[in-house]
């Protein structure tokens, strides 16, 4: 009789009598909008967010440009257009940017397959769709909420302290995630209890019995991620969870959205919101996407955050003091012998920095590290990757690294030696490749052993196995057919 076992098996190029169980690294996932909708958004769901201007405004601006062409041309259109016709509106030689086209907007729903007389096929927009983008270019309909006439401001915000305060609103999250920022809760700079939430939600932070809340891989990764993708994952994360908090969805991803269309640098109105919205409103000011002096008081200011979250670009940068833009634009050069020096005196920073170079020296501006075999591969362990690193270390690279580039016409800032080696680092752990599978163990006999290798071995499904131990490692899709003919087998020796 044989005994079975679920895991994930390693193997390696090279021959090894022992197949340990592991877990392979889980990644980061980063979505844009488009996917967002796409694979979290079922097509009854697409129709309930598209009755919200706002939305169909959003996902018409991120949609490919020939397929933002596509729409304008067949907006006004009140029957269904031929997809012949449709194809025949672009050049041959830019087929795949128009099949590119019609898939993404087949599988946002915004148009669909319909028969016309004749038996041709033909596209049709989304009624629901349609009326949203003809309101939203034409005007009409219901007026935003927050767009209702206000008194003028007493005390202004202009877009310096905007930014300082989003920005340093943000901080208190990522502080939190490295250690640096306050666990507890008891002063003012510390992150709510919501903001906690998400993090352990969207598996960037866990509950461990010793040591509290602790950063995951997965963690580690979005610290690297630039402050707009990271903003938008955690917004992503947070609206996963609007339904437990019974938060409509489709209402905060509309008022989102208001947002990101608003002028930075103008107070806008909270009166007329519901109370769900005013909540909402309330984590946004948390997180740093809206300035709002007191809770109770009818304005608030939407930040560059608010601004940047949908946009795939992020169009203006912060409007910092000249040692903050140094810290954010630039401010780690790379030697060619792995020395790092970092000149800020940020703890956020040079907790990120400690994630993958081994520190050495501190001083009030200055840090420095050197890059080591164990300080990334400790980072790679963390699920960080090495293009991760790369990325990080050429983002924030030196304005004079940055000029060496340009005179010496090179495709990095960063020495090529330390990019290759870091590569080769990885590739170190990447040797092994992981299988999902089922084990068999215990056989009474030597024969049961190999007639049951043999069988699998003839359907393919045989990952691993050795003889001496009488065990073998089957692809987990195999596994039914292997016990159908291991119970058949076991019959047939009674």
């Amino acid at each position: 009789m044989a005994d079975t076992k679920s895991g994930r098996y390693a193997s390696s190029s090279s021959s090894s009598s022992v197949v340990p169980l592991v877990q392979g690294p889980a990644n980061l996932e980063c979505k844009d909008f488009q996917e967002y909708l796409r694979t979290r958004q079922t097509p009854e769901t697409l129709e309930k967010l598209y009755n919200y201007p706002p939305i169909c405004l959003a996902v018409f601006r991120e949609l490919p440009e020939l397929a933002r062409q596509f729409i304008i041309r067949i907006l006004f259109v009140d029957q269904p257009v031929p997809q012949a016709v449709v194809t025949s509106w672009g050049a041959q030689r830019f087929a795949k940017e128009q099949t590119n086209a019609t898939s993404c907007l087949t599988a946002l729903n915004v148009w669909r397959v319909t028969a016309i007389p004749g038996g041709l096929s033909a596209w049709e927009l989304s009624p629901t769709f349609k009326k949203s983008v003809r309101q939203v270019l034409l005007g009409g309909g219901k007026p935003w909420p927050m767009t209702n006439t206000l008194e003028k401001d007493s005390k202004p915000r202009d877009i310096a302290f905007l930014d300082s305060y989003a920005m340093s609103r943000w901080r208190c999250v990522l502080h939190y995630m490295v250690g640096t920022g306050n666990r507890n809760g008891t002063d003012a700079e510390a992150i709510s209890p919501d903001a906690v939430r998400i993090l352990l939600h969207a598996n960037l932070m866990k509950r461990d019995e010793r040591d509290g809340i602790t950063i995951t891989r997965q963690g580690f990764q979005f610290l690297l991620l630039d402050t707009r993708a990271q903003v938008w994952h955690f917004m992503l994360q947070y609206l996963d969870t609007c339904e437990e908090r019974g938060i409509s969805l489709p209402e905060c991803l509309s008022m989102l959205f208001q947002l990101s269309f608003s002028t930075l640098g103008r107070d806008y109105s909270s009166e007329g919101m519901n109370n769900q919205m005013l909540t909402f409103l309330q984590h946004l000011r948390e997180f740093g996407l809206v300035f709002q002096r007191k809770r109770k008081e009818g304005r608030f200011y939407p930040t560059r955050l608010a601004l940047n979250v949908t946009s795939k670009e992020v169009a203006t940068t912060m409007t910092v003091s000249e040692e903050e833009a140094m810290q954010d634009s630039g401010y780690i050069v790379v030697e060619t012998n792995y020395r790092v020096y970092a000149y800020t005196d940020s703890p956020l920073q040079v907790a990120v920095l400690g994630l993958f170079t081994e520190l050495l020296y501190r001083f009030p501006n200055l840090v420095v590290g050197v890059l080591t075999r164990d300080s990334v591969r400790q980072a790679l362990r963390g699920g960080i990757t090495a293009e991760q690193i790369v990325s990080y270390l050429q983002q924030y690279a030196h304005p004079n690294m940055k000029l060496v580039e340009s005179a010496i016409q090179s495709k990095s800032c960063l020495p090529p030696t330390v990019v290759d080696q870091i590569k080769l680092w990885e590739l170190e752990r990447n040797r092994f490749t992981y299988t999902e599978g089922v084990v068999y163990n215990q056989f009474l006999s030597q024969n049961d052993f190999v007639t049951l290798r043999d069988y699998a071995q003839s359907i393919h499904v045989l990952v691993w196995q050795n003889e001496r131990t009488r065990t073998m490692v089957v692809q987990k899709h195999g596994h039914d057919d292997v016990k159908r003919y291991w119970r058949k087998y076991s019959k047939g020796c009674g």
